[in-house]
């Protein structure tokens, strides 16, 4: 495992196949990072193939918990709408929250996949603890200020890297 290498790069979260990409593996339970991974930073809404797809997931079996940085309700608020647990003020790539979720929704952290849109905190935060990632590019364009800079440095540390 890469530090700074997601296991798999996909254009959007709906293009990982729950069965052969999640369930097949091995993968039981799958942190997902809300803002710009479900939910479009431009609109604030999950898109409807993205919320067909966690309902995939739940009929597979797979437990999705959201997984997010975000410090406000609205992170609260789509748990309630979508009826998945959450994991907030994650502050990723710190590993506490991975704990919390462990305890949580008793995701082990070795049949645990995390999906998320950065590279610098959702993945190389799984990577701290040993747990599969896959990176996924953002729903929109429109990011905090903060993670634009980020996005910079990720890209050279991707490198050629392109979305499968």
């Amino acid at each position: 495992m890469a530090f700074f290498k997601p296991e798999r790069y996909f254009k959007r979260i709906t293009d990982i196949d729950v069965q052969s990409d999640i369930a097949a593996l091995g993968f039981t339970h799958v942190l997902v990072d809300v803002d710009n991974t479900i939910r479009s930073r431009e609109d604030g809404l999950v898109p409807d193939d993205v919320q067909e797809w966690l309902e995939e997931a739940a009929r597979a079996g797979v437990t999705v918990c959201l997984f997010s940085n975000n410090w406000h309700d609205n992170v609260f608020d789509l748990g309630r709408q979508l009826d998945l647990p959450v994991v907030a003020k994650a502050m990723k790539p710190l590993p506490y929250a991975y704990f919390h979720a462990k305890r949580q929704v008793g995701c082990p952290l070795g049949t645990t996949l995390a999906i998320g849109d950065q590279l610098l905190t959702d993945i190389c935060g799984a990577h701290v603890l040993g747990v599969t990632a896959y990176l996924v590019e953002p729903l929109a364009q429109k990011d905090l200020r903060h993670t634009v800079v980020l996005r910079r440095l990720e890209r050279k540390l991707m490198g050629p890297l392109q979305p499968e």
